[in-house]
């Protein structure tokens, strides 16, 4: 890299740094500090929740599939989750501020000890928390390789320098930090894929290349569905994307907790519903471009790395570097906040029992400290990378298992239709869609992996979801569970203007068995 492409990463380390320090004004309490005081704006918390929502292995494995496979990409990525986002912000997105306004929740776990009790709010949590350590890890490390691709830096150096920027604004400011930061990253990365995508255009001889482009491919590059990307690949990543990107990612959660109303939360929904249907298209046309410029590419995810370094003068390839990180930045940041925040809310109070609760201000200064404690010790794994050999990859794969399962108890259980469904179901459903994953990993991988490689990762991700979905329903079908409080939680999570309810306290719920 030029040193003027060094001038522009580091002038886009320090606006990060200083909109964090900016948005500490904003942070009083752990409310602030976890959901903006539930004052975040449709729009802001929509940007963010875009932002959020990939990291830079779009820029990297989508644009090997890209390279390869063409517009099928488009179809079972970017058009599955904007049905996905369009599905939740009239299903699921509502309920989350609806949660805060009744409850006071600052932690998208904490109304599951009001929904089910403290027991299965806890299993919940822990296997959640201590496995999303490596996911992060594992981000940061590939933010460190993108920069040794580009300019040589070691990764270490590379992770230090992008986490501890990380560190730096998340610690002092929250979530106002972490979505002006999305802001912010995002006027970045739309410079710099204008940039690329003018000057993949000029090298192919104009705008009329936007059409031309797949006279000059394969024809199964122009298909919407191509080779391990099928018709029932994207349905499967339908019902993936529905259950992450409207809460079962926890990160994502909090952007609809800190919405002031459900009408609020379904707006900024929509918004980044609509990034994901129009933005990937400017993304992903240097991709699918790349095979005409760089044909015959030995790795090619490499390849929207090489067309930056191709055809972009000194300082847009910083730029562009810079457009990488962003998404990567605010996945992790948005983890550690979503993840702090279950920290201090589900966990400690769980382990400190009947002692009194903890104040606000001090519920701050924990929530920082835990936030900075998860960055750093996720960076600490990332810097070890190699000690941990498959032990890091193995667990990083645990994650994903884990999300599926983890979410159908939080997205179905603020549903009507499933409030039959209580604690039993709800740790059923995580057993078997772990047991499931597991079974499909190691018990039978071989049988799995002659289905096809997309196919395989499909069967692998989906199969522990659709488990936990027929176990939670049909458990809470055989054995249904009645309660006033949670009955009374549920019912009012339709409308926004509802009565407020009082929750029973953790002691009291503690005390109660499991269904």
């Amino acid at each position: 890299m030029h040193s003027l492409d060094w001038v522009v990463i580091g002038l886009y380390f320090l606006v990060m740094v200083a909109i964090g320090w900016w948005a500490k004004r904003r942070v009083h309490t752990a409310a602030d500090f976890f959901t903006a005081g539930g004052k975040m704006p449709w729009w802001l918390a929509g940007i963010s929740h875009h932002m959020s929502g990939y990291s830079a292995a779009v820029f990297v494995g989508y644009a090997a599939i890209a390279y390869t496979t063409g517009f099928a990409v488009y179809i079972w990525w970017a058009i599955s989750i904007t049905i996905a986002c369009v599905i939740g912000s009239f299903v699921f997105a509502p309920r989350w501020p609806r949660l805060r306004q009744r409850l006071g929740i600052i932690s998208p776990l904490e109304f599951l000890s009001t929904r089910y009790n403290v027991p299965t709010q806890q299993v919940l949590a822990w296997s959640g928390t201590v496995l999303k350590i490596f996911d992060v890890a594992a981000k940061w490390a590939a933010s460190a390789i993108l920069l040794q691709v580009f300019a040589g830096v070691p990764l270490s150096v590379g992770i230090l320098l992008v986490g501890g920027v990380t560190l730096i604004y998340s610690t002092i400011g929250g979530l106002w930090a972490d979505a002006l930061t999305d802001m912010g990253q995002f006027i970045i990365q739309f410079v710099a894929a204008i940039a690329l995508v003018i000057a993949t255009m000029a090298s192919l001889g104009g705008v009329s290349s936007i059409s031309t482009i797949w006279e000059r491919l394969p024809a199964s590059h122009s298909s919407p569905f191509a080779g391990d990307y099928t018709v029932w690949f994207f349905l499967a990543y339908i019902l993936i994307n529905t259950v992450s990107y409207n809460g079962g990612t926890w990160n994502l959660a909090q952007r609809f907790i800190a919405a002031p109303t459900g009408s609020s939360a379904r707006k900024s929904l929509l918004l980044s519903a609509g990034l994901f249907l129009v933005w990937p298209l400017v993304l992903f046309f240097p991709m699918w471009a790349a095979p005409l410029i760089l044909p015959d590419l030995a790795d090619p995810s490499q390849s929207y790395a090489l067309l930056a370094k191709t055809l972009l003068p000194a300082g847009l390839i910083g730029l562009v570097l810079a457009g990488m990180f962003s998404h990567t930045m605010a996945m992790t940041s948005s983890d550690a906040n979503a993840i702090s925040s279950v920290v201090v809310r589900d966990i400690i109070p769980a382990l400190r029992g009947s002692r009194a609760p903890l104040t606000s201000r001090r519920e701050l200064f924990i929530g920082r400290l835990a936030t900075f404690l998860f960055i750093g010790l996720s960076m600490a794994l990332a810097l070890n990378a190699s000690s941990f050999g498959g032990v890091l990859g193995l667990l990083i794969l645990w994650f994903g298992a884990l999300v599926g399962p983890i979410a159908i108890p939080m997205l179905l259980g603020m549903l009507k239709p499933f409030r039959r469904s209580g604690p039993s179901a709800a740790l059923s459903s995580w057993v078997v869609g772990l047991l499931v994953f597991a079974t499909i990993k190691y018990v039978i991988p071989t049988q799995i992996a002659d289905l096809g490689t997309a196919t395989a990762q499909t069967v692998s991700v989906v199969s522990p979801i659709l488990a936990s979905i027929v176990v939670y329903v049909v458990v809470g079908w055989v054995h249904p569970w009645r309660n006033e409080t949670s009955d009374a939680l549920v019912a009012s999570l339709d409308s926004d203007l509802v009565e407020q309810i009082a929750a029973p306290t953790a002691s009291k719920l503690a005390s109660e068995p499991v269904a």
